[in-house]
């Protein structure tokens, strides 16, 4: 009996919260932990397209970042998006990033449309596009020249660090380390730091994806560009 008991309540709950309107929905949500959305909208159709629509992300915008009501579009190669791209790059600005304790939204924005070209384009473009994309944002939003190569080095080495461990992402990462060399003027060029990350990256996490021809061709190339290299490696 006590059992029966437990089980109507609940269902009474669930029905109870299932019925809420819409805006009343989407306050709860917003106060629930980010980690629990991807769960929360594969629960009921209504609560997925909640999660699919702007208001629930403007909403999760104005309570996790107040400040962002006051920003201004800006000029650049890179659109600053609706309110669920703004939430998204604000999060990554604060959680990888926070530079000097600010949030930065437009490193946020950055960072995505690095990741996503690297992850999800199926012949990503080549690595001098991405970077003068990238520093012409900066220097469009006012950044000097050496802010805006230090801030763009330290997006790529912060995506190269989250590409997820997958064959696109060790055929993206072949394709930056076999690119031929090009001479691009500062600050176009990619920092050292970067491109070394690129090959670590292949000697290293992806090493088994090497076969024999592709593993001689980044080590030249590799050997082409750094001096010494590490032992590491060497040896198919």
């Amino acid at each position: 009996m006590s059992n029966n008991r437990d089980n109507d309540t609940s269902t009474s709950v669930n029905n109870s919260f299932g019925k809420l309107p819409d805006h009343l929905l989407i306050e709860v949500f917003i106060r629930v932990p980010v980690s629990e959305w991807a769960e929360l909208s594969c629960v009921k159709k209504q609560w997925a397209k909640l999660f699919c629509g702007e208001c629930l992300w403007q909403a999760a915008l104005m309570r996790t970042f107040p400040m962002a009501s006051q920003a201004k579009r800006w000029p650049g190669p890179i659109p600053q998006g609706l309110s669920k791209r703004r939430f998204a790059a604000l999060y990554v600005s604060k959680h990888i990033f926070a530079l000097e304790n600010e949030i930065d939204e437009i490193v946020g924005h950055t960072y995505l449309f690095l990741k996503e070209q690297l992850e999800l384009s199926t012949m990503p473009p080549p690595s001098g596009v991405l970077h003068g994309t990238i520093i012409d944002q900066f220097i469009a939003c006012g950044n000097s020249r050496d802010i805006a190569h230090k801030l763009a080095s330290q997006i790529w080495l912060a995506v190269l660090d989250n590409l997820e461990e997958n064959q696109h992402t060790f055929l993206s990462l072949k394709h930056l380390a076999l690119e031929g060399d090009v001479f691009l003027p500062y600050p176009y060029s990619r920092s050292i730091e970067v491109q070394w990350k690129v090959f670590e990256k292949l000697f290293t996490d992806f090493r088994d994806c090497l076969n024999r021809a592709d593993y001689y061709d980044v080590l030249a190339m590799a050997k082409n560009k750094f001096q010494p290299i590490p032992s590491a490696w060497l040896g198919y």
